[in-house]
């Protein structure tokens, strides 16, 4: 199985992360800047990653992937059963498709992928936006919301940890203080210190130079 894309996005990470906590092994590509891979267009055909190609089988969006790869290897149980909890699961999901990343990406481009890999000066409005308005009322929410487990759902690791962890190791990358935030802050650094993010986060600060 092939995952396609740079595991600096948050999306490609949950991918990898996710069938690393169920025990899969799966093949990471990046295609050169510029130069696109045709197998990933073929699972991609708007470019937008990751894509994944399993044998015959070529599929894009993270939560596509995962829905196969759950259904595929239903244990270990990283989407809950129980109705509430399993809503809960993909509410968490699209909080940090949606909401985290649209208010940390724009930080994350124009502190980092601008104009280290693109030439494209720092918007400081655009961050200052991202820092003192997006960003806090999502992070407030999560300091008030973390059980005292450390797991969002059931007091185990689910797809809402996974998910809503993920655009934290952007944040990293950055050095954005949470200190504002210490249960949030806490919390992220032990799931993103597990071996199904670690692994990828120490290769993107190789990557970064950190």
């Amino acid at each position: 199985m092939i995952v396609y894309g740079s595991s600096l996005s948050p999306f490609v990470r949950k991918t990898l992360a996710f069938g690393a906590e169920k025990g899969l092994a799966l093949e990471n590509k990046v295609s050169a800047p510029g130069s696109p891979d045709p197998e990933f267009l073929a699972c991609s055909p708007f470019k937008k990653i990751p894509g994944f190609k399993d044998g015959d089988f070529q599929i894009s969006d993270s939560t596509a992937i995962i829905t196969y790869l759950d259904a595929l290897h239903p244990e270990p149980n990283l989407i809950p059963l129980d109705p509430r909890n399993r809503a809960r699961a993909i509410w968490f999901e699209e909080f940090a498709d949606t909401l985290m990343v649209a208010a940390a990406g724009p930080l994350f481009f124009n502190r980092i992928v601008g104009p280290r890999f693109m030439g494209v000066a720092t918007d400081q409005a655009i961050c200052a936006k991202a820092e003192n308005e997006t960003l806090p009322p999502l992070l407030d929410y999560l300091e008030r919301t973390i059980p005292e487990s450390g797991f969002l759902l059931e007091d185990r690791l689910t797809l809402a940890d996974i998910a809503v962890a993920s655009p934290f190791a952007n944040l990293g990358h950055l050095g954005f203080d949470l200190s504002r935030w210490p249960k949030t802050k806490a919390y992220t650094a032990a799931i993103l210190a597990r071996p199904s993010f670690a692994h990828w986060i120490e290769r993107e600060k190789r990557f970064l130079g950190g």
